[in-house]
């Protein structure tokens, strides 16, 4: 796949205009292709409103100091939107296609299909679902080793990262390939087995219930809940990732206080995983031991401890919560 590849989006809904904000803004042209059989009314009023909604994503990002209004028309000029019936040369063209259709699995397993007989034997095949796994889908392609799913996060244009979940008949180097294609837009892929809720929905569908569930038994109100996840939880992890942040504090703090909440709440939920214990017997405590679920030898601690701490001190200038120390008494 060449550097500026054309991009396909099956479906001109939410995520393929996002996902051709993005590729656009990068340089690169981009079909929406409508999947819907409908009257030359109704496609026009479909492609209106898919354009319009990319020019005011366009005029957001110009007032929010990303590009300038001058850019905003030859950014969109680097965009179309096509009937159902005039798909062939979209696919044709198209070095990477993006699935973007409702979650219901045989209207994808049709439309994927349908485009796997009409683009190159070469071009990369991608649903972008969140839910269904990719060998549920994989069977309606043809030449399934250039499939595979590429979750983004909404707002797709903005949210750098984007998971990569290949199947079992997917090759590594289409893996590869995707990744070069996402990191020269500017996003930071991740790969992940092909397992429910990938990384990302799988984490915070957890987070949302507790959070939910605190409102529910009177825990606290929902502003603070939310104020605590902005200024404590989210700031942390903005700057460290779990499994870091796990390895910062030590994975021992982390087993005894899943031991407390699981008694005190009386849930399973709490429970740490054999992981946790098995690192734990190994030794692997995190940063003080030199490894936990990342490995820090050889690293220079107070240099990574620094850079971290500059982080955050970053963020709390950014959120207008750093302020100079009172030295003078008063």
């Amino acid at each position: 796949m060449n550097r500026r590849a054309n991009i396909a989006c099956l479906g001109a809904g939410r995520m393929g205009r996002g996902i051709a904000v993005a590729f656009a803004y990068a340089g690169h042209a981009v079909t929406m292709i409508d999947i819907k059989a409908r009257s030359a009314e109704d496609f026009t009023r479909l492609k209106t409103d898919a354009l319009d909604e990319v020019r005011k994503t366009f005029a957001s990002l110009s007032k929010l100091g990303l590009l300038t209004e001058a850019d905003v028309d030859p950014l969109i000029a680097r965009i179309s939107v096509v009937p159902t019936g005039e798909s062939s040369t979209a696919l044709a063209e198209a070095g990477m296609v993006f699935e973007g259709v409702p979650e219901v699995v045989e209207l994808k397993r049709d439309v994927l299909g349908a485009a796997s007989r009409q683009v190159s034997p070469d071009t990369i095949i991608a649903s972008t679902t969140s839910t269904i796994l990719v060998d549920d889908l994989s069977g309606a392609i043809e030449n399934p080793r250039r499939f595979l799913n590429v979750h983004w996060l909404n707002p797709a244009y903005l949210i750098p990262l984007v998971e990569i979940s290949p199947g079992k008949a997917t090759d590594p180097a289409i893996v590869d390939e995707v990744k070069r294609l996402l990191e020269g837009i500017g996003k930071v892929p991740v790969v992940c087995a092909a397992t429910p809720g990938f990384i990302v929905p799988r984490i915070q569908a957890l987070a949302m219930n507790e959070a939910a569930r605190m409102v529910e038994e009177g825990v606290a109100s929902a502003e603070d809940i939310d104020k605590a996840i902005r200024y404590g939880f989210g700031f942390r992890y903005a700057v460290l990732g779990l499994l870091e942040f796990i390895d910062w504090g030590g994975g021992d703090i982390l087993y005894y206080a899943s031991r407390y909440l699981e008694g005190a709440l009386g849930s399973d939920r709490y429970r740490a995983p054999d992981v946790i214990s098995r690192n734990m017997q190994e030794g692997r405590i995190g940063l003080r031991t030199g490894a936990g679920f990342l490995d820090y030898s050889g690293l220079d601690v107070d240099a990574y401890r620094t850079k971290r701490l500059q982080a955050m001190v970053d963020l709390l200038q950014h959120f207008g919560l750093a302020r100079p120390p009172v030295v003078d008494g008063s």
